[in-house]
């Protein structure tokens, strides 16, 4: 078992070990009952000490009235229940404590709370829904209305309800919690891509501006923006915007370069797109950006000064998709039983380069070959980055 869940059951154990002690010395009536309840305790705390939570919960909840004294050790128990992936157990626990008359309005809401927390991880959203609305609106605790409110969002999201979410976040939560703002930005832009789809375009630039107001460090924003003028034919306004990225977060840097490269293709100022390039490999040694502008140089000057490039490059930086395309240089120029050999090397590193991820969660690690806004495991948004180092730019 667990060490969390051993500490969480002697917690509990103790506070109804301390529980019954009280009750004993304010009431000595029904001296039977009292015996029962002890003896319940102890039968619990047997199932516990020999390692079987379930049976020792359900003595303990069994052993345990209801009433102002219990009522947080009784919340305690279906939480547990909960966090042990039993959300339906939790519901009877905690359905069971909201049906008791005796509770104050703060216990009710409370309990209200943690109900809807089971009904969320049971998937149920429109009772989660129905109860966190009523929480948020009736309670006048503070406390409670922010939990509310933020599993009021964490439901929208996960319903794709992206006004929703941010009906309920703004202004107080944007303001208050970090997380909030970065996520909101992202879900207007979410928004602004629903109007992309459906050709408002002037409506997904008010989105992207507004998203930019809320987080001026929102990368996606500006990349939607750029997408925006390119779908339109506006590639010099395209490039401002990709050039803004960097500015925001040098780590987005790699996302923008083959965009740019585009953009300087179709406006044909190759002078442009070699002058751009320069400018990012000065501000750091990004492959993409180096392997690009080798490609530059190898259709204005030859092969020859584009490996002489890249091989300069690589003694600063050394970089296993530079390598690669180092290989593919030196391949143009041989035949035969030599070619074969760097055939098989160009083998091997493009292996590597595929089995390699080239973005990573910098929140819990999720890694993989493409740029999600939200992570698909811990739900963050915005914290997904490019890989830098030999293996990535």
């Amino acid at each position: 078992m667990p060490d969390l869940l051993l500490l969480a059951l002697l917690l509990a154990a103790v506070a109804i070990g301390w529980w019954l002690g009280r009750r004993d010395r304010k009431r000595r009536a029904s001296s039977a009952q009292q015996s029962s309840l002890s003896r319940d305790y102890f039968v619990g705390l047997n199932y516990l000490l020999n390692e079987q939570p379930d049976r020792a919960i359900e003595t303990f909840v069994a052993a345990l009235e209801v009433n102002s004294d219990t009522i947080e050790t009784h919340i305690a128990l279906g939480n547990l229940f909960r966090s042990r992936g039993e959300a339906d157990r939790a519901v009877k626990v905690h359905q069971n404590l909201l049906a008791r008359p005796t509770l104050t309005s703060m216990q009710s809401q409370t309990v209200q709370l943690e109900l809807s927390r089971d009904f969320l991880h049971l998937g149920l959203m429109d009772r989660a829904e129905r109860l966190l609305q009523s929480l948020v609106r009736e309670t006048s605790d503070d406390v409670l209305r922010h939990s509310g409110k933020r599993l009021l969002v964490d439901l929208y999201e996960r319903e794709r309800e992206w006004q929703a979410a941010l009906d309920v976040a703004q202004p107080a939560l944007i303001r208050q919690d970090d997380d909030i703002r970065r996520a909101a930005a992202h879900w207007l832009c979410e928004l602004a891509q629903q109007n992309m789809r459906s050709a408002s375009p002037s409506l997904a630039r008010k989105r992207l501006r507004q998203a930019l107001s809320i987080d001026e460090r929102c990368v996606r924003a500006n990349w939607l923006l750029a997408k925006l003028e390119h779908d339109t034919g506006q590639y010099k306004a395209e490039i401002r915007f990709l050039k803004r990225i960097p500015e925001q977060d040098s780590d987005f840097t790699s996302i923008i370069l083959e965009p740019l490269r585009d953009a300087y293709h179709l406006l044909e100022d190759t002078n442009g797109l070699e002058n751009a390039l320069r400018q990012v490999i000065e501000r750091g040694s990004y492959t993409t950006a180096v392997i690009l502008l080798a490609e530059t140089l190898q259709r204005r000057k030859g092969d020859e000064a584009a490996e002489d490039f890249i091989r300069d490059q690589l003694s600063y930086t050394p970089s296993l998709r530079g390598i690669d395309y180092l290989l593919g240089l030196y391949r143009s120029d041989l035949d035969g039983r030599e070619r074969e050999r760097i055939d098989l090397l160009k083998r091997h590193t493009q292996t590597l380069i595929e089995a390699t991820p080239r973005y990573r969660c910098s929140r819990c690690g999720f890694s993989g070959a493409q740029l999600h806004w939200q992570c698909p495991r811990c739900r963050s948004w915005g914290m997904t980055r490019p890989v830098t180092g030999i293996e990535g730019e």
